[in-house]
């Protein structure tokens, strides 16, 4: 299942993807500091769908929700999310400077 939250603010910025569960309060959190800048994002519940959390785990060698990329960067969980950011690397990904 894919959903998305709203249309990203900047036509350049990389794609926010998060996959994540129902009852997962790291992916609210992860949600909510995204939502609090403004940005965009895709969710992928790998919750309903077994081929998602495959996919997931392929990806990133991770069982655990969040996931989340930033184009083609995985950023990891929320808490190596926020560390980037303390650390002033999340905006610069943002902007497209992987």
């Amino acid at each position: 299942m894919f959903a998305s939250f709203q249309e990203p603010v900047l036509s350049d910025a990389p794609r926010i993807v998060i996959y994540s569960t129902a009852v997962c309060p790291y992916c609210v959190a992860a949600k909510n500091f995204l939502k609090s800048k403004g940005l965009a994002w895709s969710e992928v519940r790998v919750d309903t769908d077994p081929a998602e959390r495959e996919k997931m785990v392929a990806l990133t060698r991770r069982t655990s929700v969040p996931q989340i990329f930033v184009g083609d960067v995985h950023v990891g969980g929320y808490d190596d999310m926020m560390a980037l950011h303390r650390a002033g690397g999340f905006e610069p990904l943002l902007a497209g400077a992987a």
